[in-house]
C-alpha cells in the first residue's frame, strides 16, 4: 500500500508543478506560492476533524510538535519558492529533474543517521550527482550576432538545485522526526500554515498587491493547492508504512511526470547532453528504490 501511495504522490505532484509553471508566468512566484499554500491550508483546516483530528498539536505534548512542524514548513517554503521561481525563469524539462534529485541527499542523511547504504544505492547517489552536474552545465545558445561566441543557458538551474537541497533535508526530517512527533496529516497542516504566513509576510513587506486570482488563475490556484496538499498527505501516510528513502524516491518521480507533460505540451528544446543528464538522474532514482 505504501508503494501505491508513493506512485500516486508522484502523479499529483507532477500535475501540480506543471500547472505552477503557467501560474508563475501570469501572477509571479510569490502570489502563486501564497495561493497554493493558503488553498491547501483552508482545505485541511475544514477536513482535519475527519482525518484524525489535531493529533500531537493538541494532546498536551507541549511546544515540541509545533516547533518541528514550523521547521518543516520553513524548509518546504524555501524549497517551493526556489522551485516556483525556477519554473518561472527556466525550462520545466530541465528544472523538474534537478529538483527531483533530492532523494540522494535524503539517502545520505539517512545513512549518516545509521541506516545501511547498499552498493546499489551508493552507485545511485553517484549517478544522480553526475546527472545533476551534466544538466547544470546548461545548453549552448547562439550569441546575439554571428561574431559573438555561444553562451551557456543556466537560467533556473541554481534555484532548482537549491530546491532539491531543501526537499532532501525536509523529507529526511519528515520521516525521522516530524511525522512521529506531529502526525502525518497534522504535519502537512503545519507546512501549509507556515508557508502561507511566510509568503504573505514577504508579499506585504515588498508592498506587492494581494489581489485574489481571477479567471483561469483562480482554478490553477485551487488545483495546485488541492493536488500539492494531497501529495503531501499521501507521502506522509506512505512514510508510516514504508522506509522513508523508498517513499521519497517514489514521490520524486514527479520530475518524470513534469518532464513528460513539458515535452508533450510545451515542446521545450533540450540539448542532447542535458537529456543524457536527465536520464542519468532518473536512472539513479530507480536504483535507489531497489
Amino acid at each position: 500500500m505504501g508503494i501505491l501511495l508513493g506512485l500516486v504522490t508522484a502523479l499529483t505532484w507532477g500535475g501540480a508543478d506543471f500547472v505552477a509553471r503557467f501560474s508563475t508566468h501570469r501572477i509571479g512566484t510569490l502570489r502563486t506560492m501564497f495561493y497554493m499554500q493558503f488553498t491547501g491550508f483552508l482545505l485541511l483546516t475544514l477536513s482535519l476533524r475527519w482525518l484524525g483530528g489535531w493529533g500531537h498539536l493538541a494532546d498536551g505534548s507541549g511546544w515540541q510538535p509545533w516547533a518541528w512542524g514550523l521547521l518543516a514548513g520553513l524548509l518546504n517554503a524555501c524549497g517551493t519558492l526556489s522551485l516556483y521561481r525556477a519554473f518561472e525563469i527556466g525550462k520545466m524539462a530541465v528544472v523538474a529533474p534537478l529538483s527531483a534529485s533530492y532523494p540522494a541527499l535524503t539517502l545520505i542523511l539517512s545513512w549518516l543517521g545509521g541506516d545501511h547504504l547498499s552498493a546499489a544505492r551508493l552507485a545511485a547517489i553517484v549517478l544522480i550527482l553526475g546527472g545533476v552536474a551534466v544538466v547544470a552545465g546548461g545548453e549552448r545558445v547562439p550569441g546575439e550576432n554571428s561574431k559573438q561566441p555561444a553562451k551557456t543557458n543556466t537560467r533556473g538551474i541554481g534555484l532548482a538545485i537549491a530546491a532539491a537541497v531543501g526537499f532532501g533535508v525536509l523529507f529526511w526530517l519528515l520521516g525521522v522526526r516530524v511525522i512521529p512527533r506531529v502526525g502525518a496529516i497534522q504535519a502537512v497542516w503545519m507546512i501549509r500554515l507556515t508557508g502561507a504566513f511566510l509568503t504573505a509576510s514577504v508579499i506585504f513587506s515588498a508592498a506587492q498587491p494581494m489581489r485574489l486570482p481571477r479567471g483561469g488563475v483562480r482554478w490553477m490556484a485551487l488545483g495546485m493547492g488541492t493536488f500539492d496538499t494531497l501529495a503531501f498527505v499521501l507521502s506522509n501516510r506512505g512514510m508510516q508504512m514504508e522506509q522513508v528513502a523508498v517513499i521519497s524516491v517514489l514521490g520524486s518521480l514527479y520530475g518524470a511526470v513534469t518532464v513528460g507533460l513539458a515535452a508533450i505540451f510545451l515542446r521545450e528544446h533540450i540539448s542532447r547532453w542535458q537529456w543524457t543528464g536527465i536520464a542519468t538522474i532518473f536512472g539513479g532514482i530507480f536504483l535507489i528504490s531497489r
